[in-house]
């Protein structure tokens, strides 16, 4: 059994993942900025803790995160207010990583996008670079730290129940318009979790017919014929 912590706790992701990890035999504790949000966490099976996490500093994130072996990152500033995006998505990520490293924590679990490369290619004058970017340097930062940590990288959030992946390949020129429920994503953090061979893998994925358990399991396979400067959809 781990003791996990979900930051971003109330997020439509986190609210799917939560009852997969504690069926799994977890403890779950869900970090959520609204008081009003924490009947939805604990309904889900979570308990909450009532944090505001962009505005933390690393010394309150250490003590906050001091109890738990896993942490979730599934938070987001939701797009539209360029500073916002980049202090939680950069800022209060980067934060709560070097805090991780500070504390007893061991495994990270990133949920990050697709496109999250620190070339991804986004015009400046668009509005979606601060977040491509924020994004990016956010994943970069976790991948030079001591932790055990997996990225995960949806494309574009739907709606539905379908669980099943595909593992987006290096070519990102066609991962435009691409999408993949959010029940996938929260099988695939599930998965994550009770999967430590993940640990060092940044997984890019689209709905698709493959268990997120056996993309995990099939993770340490030589994939070194599909790899090029970036890897193919693993790192």
């Amino acid at each position: 059994m781990s003791e996990i912590v979900i930051i971003g706790g109330h997020g439509r992701v986190a609210l799917l993942t939560i009852p997969l990890l504690v069926a799994d035999g977890n403890s779950v504790t869900a970090v959520v900025r609204d008081p009003d949000q924490v009947a939805d966490v604990e309904d889900a099976g979570a308990s909450a803790v009532v944090a505001d996490i962009e505005t933390m500093s690393t010394d309150s994130i250490v003590d906050l995160l001091e109890p738990f072996d896993t942490v979730v990152w599934s938070a987001g500033a939701g797009g539209g207010d360029p500073e916002r995006t980049r202090n939680v998505d950069e800022n209060a990520a980067v934060r709560t990583i070097n805090a991780a490293e500070e504390s007893h924590t061991d495994r990270f679990i990133m949920v990050s996008w697709c496109g999250s490369y620190l070339d991804h290619g986004i015009p400046e004058d668009d509005p979606f670079h601060v977040y491509a970017d924020a994004k990016a340097r956010a994943d970069s930062h976790l991948r030079r730290s001591s932790l055990d940590w997996t990225i995960l990288g949806p494309s574009t959030l739907t709606d539905g129940e379908e669980t099943g992946i595909s593992v987006i390949p290096e070519d990102r020129g066609r991962t435009d318009g691409t999408t993949v429920p959010r029940a996938a994503v929260a099988a695939l953090i599930a998965a994550a979790v009770d999967c430590p061979r993940s640990a060092g893998h940044t997984v890019r994925f689209n709905a698709g017919d493959s268990d997120p358990e056996d993309v995990l399991h099939d993770l340490n396979l030589n994939l070194s014929s599909a790899l090029d400067s970036h890897g193919s959809g693993f790192e």
